[in-house]
């Protein structure tokens, strides 16, 4: 059976008694619905976890015995920043959570030209936390003890300049295939964009930059997909999907 796992962004210490907070507290009870005696593991995202056990769960409160700390990591050895061109509702969720899944270090929402979504400061501020809880989700889920940071939206003119190391653009038409790039020593920046893609001038903009472009076959693939399957290839040659980590 599936031990279900509990980030808390909380100092933790084997043989702790802990008691949740009202939020953590509901969404064990409720979301989890897991009963005194239930194990779950529970990290807080600096790496390792501990396995616990519920000693209490009702409306007054939750409370957890804490285990011995396990050392255990799954992250990549490759570190990828992934930049992505915001994208509408489910299709910007999906995206980030399966980038987790995948492995991804970091994540940057990018405003472009085409981009369909408008976020004034208090929706930026919302739609951020939204998209940080869709990360500590997928670690959850996919049994990562450390959270890829996300980072608040970005202009993709801005962005573009601050980044370094081996930088990719994601091109339907053009560029060359991962084949045919050499492994790289560092860090890999990638670069998607959003449902209707770049415009000639961001793609002209990122390549003028540094950013070599990149093609992923000959089908064009929307925006969720894309990224998604340039990091599964990028792992997979290079980090940890294909069994080599050297």
């Amino acid at each position: 059976m599936r031990i279900s796992r509990l980030y808390l962004p909380l100092p933790l210490q084997s043989g702790e008694m802990l008691s949740l907070d009202e939020e953590s507290a509901h969404y064990l009870r409720s979301v989890l619905r897991l009963k005194p005696g239930a194990d779950l593991v529970v990290f807080n995202g600096e790496g390792g976890e501990f396995p616990a056990r519920v000693l209490e769960a009702h409306r007054e409160g939750v409370r957890l015995d804490l285990g011995e700390r396990r050392a255990r990591e799954s992250e990549s050895p490759l570190f990828t920043h992934l930049g992505l061109g915001i994208s509408r509702g489910e299709r910007m969720d999906l995206a980030i959570q399966k980038a987790v899944e995948l492995g991804v270090s970091q994540l940057t929402p990018l405003f472009t030209e085409h981009c369909v979504v408008q976020l004034d400061g208090a929706k930026q501020a919302q739609r951020l936390k939204h998209w940080q809880g869709v990360v500590r989700s997928a670690c959850e889920q996919c049994g990562r003890n450390r959270l890829p940071l996300i980072s608040a939206p970005a202009n993709l003119d801005a962005w573009i300049g601050a980044q370094n190391g081996t930088r990719l653009i994601l091109h339907p038409v053009g560029g060359i295939s991962l084949m045919d790039l050499p492994r790289p020593d560092g860090a890999i920046t990638l670069l998607s964009g959003p449902e209707g893609g770049f415009s000639e001038r961001e793609r002209s903009a990122a390549i003028a930059a540094g950013f070599t472009p990149l093609r992923l076959g000959p089908r064009v693939l929307r925006t969720e997909t894309a990224a998604l399957a340039a990091l599964a290839a990028i792992q997979t040659l290079w980090g940890d999907l294909g069994g080599d980590c050297a």
